[in-house]
């Protein structure tokens, strides 16, 4: 049997819908076993779906499940802003004034308001050496030579995503990735590269007129950022929470970006994301966005 189940669809990374990255949101997963949850999921066809449920940790304000079309994901970003921002939206009431605590299979995630936008508290990433054989794999999936390639590391914050830090946000937007080829090596992949400073390149123009077009102009992202999961049935995500985290605390500890930042990801898509990154005086890497609700309704599970 199936009962109406309250719903909204969230636009992550965006204050105007249409930019950013979207997220299915169930607010009401009770009864639910995993293949149900699975089954909405790859029918939704987003990058994620999310379902709120009571938490089981006193701590917690509400626990999430997270799925991909192509499974279960134990953390992610957007879905935690955008789950964050319905259950709010839809009459939720944090313990603490000060902070929402969100329950997932990674743990409990903190997450804070600065006005409208939202931001949750990166969680520590492992990171690793990529072998140099299927470092040169990717690379040629990617469509890179050899000088494009600055850094190279595993990161896993939850998702576990191979990461390219690349000459510069031309080469990153230029890629023309072959995702059946990164579909049978079977990794995610992240690449970023820093934005030029005075002049910009024709791709980095159009990012530009995009911004301009919802009001975002006045916030230059430093950084371009894209991400690769044919593994899990994504080609490219729009905007991914969960690689930007990992990325700020692999860079900025490596010198490569400041403590504070703005990186633009969805450019290659038509869309203009902006996540904005900060490290705070304790060594917390905050991950922020703005959210904004399309869909609001309810559907049949």
């Amino acid at each position: 049997m199936t009962q109406a189940r309250p719903f909204a669809q969230i636009d992550v990374f965006t204050a105007q819908g249409g930019w950013g990255n979207p997220v299915a949101v169930v607010l009401d997963g009770s009864g639910l076993d995993a293949a149900a949850m699975q089954r909405f999921a790859r029918w939704t066809n987003l990058s994620e779906t999310t379902f709120v449920l009571p938490p089981t940790e006193a701590a917690a304000d509400y626990r999430l499940r997270i799925f991909s079309p192509g499974g279960e994901l134990p953390f992610a970003g957007h879905p935690t802003l955008g789950s964050c921002f319905a259950w709010l939206a839809a009459g939720g009431r944090p313990k603490a004034a000060d902070r929402i605590v969100q329950q997932c299979a990674q743990g409990l995630v903190d997450l804070r308001r600065s006005g409208e936008r939202l931001a949750f508290a990166a969680p520590p990433s492992r990171q690793g050496d990529v072998p140099p054989e299927l470092l040169a794999a990717v690379a040629q999936a990617l469509g890179l030579q050899p000088g494009q390639v600055r850094r190279a590391q595993w990161l896993d914050n939850g998702p576990r995503w191979l990461t390219l830090w690349l000459d510069g946000a031309d080469t990153v937007l230029a890629l023309e990735p072959d995702h059946a080829r990164l579909a049978a090596i079977g990794q995610k992949v992240g690449v970023a590269g820093m934005h030029p400073a005075p002049a910009a390149t024709p791709l980095i123009a159009r990012s530009s007129r995009e911004a301009r077009a919802f009001g975002a102009a006045a916030e230059a992202p430093l950084i371009e950022v894209r991400a690769f999961a044919a593994p899990i049935g994504v080609p490219e995500d729009p905007v991914t929470g969960s690689l930007n985290a990992s990325l700020a605390q692999w860079l900025i500890e490596a010198g490569e970006l400041p403590a504070r930042y703005v990186a633009a990801q969805g450019t290659a898509l038509g869309r203009a994301g902006r996540v904005h990154v900060e490290r705070d005086a304790a060594g917390t890497v905050w991950v922020g966005g703005d959210c904004v609700a399309v869909i609001r309704g309810e559907v049949r599970l």
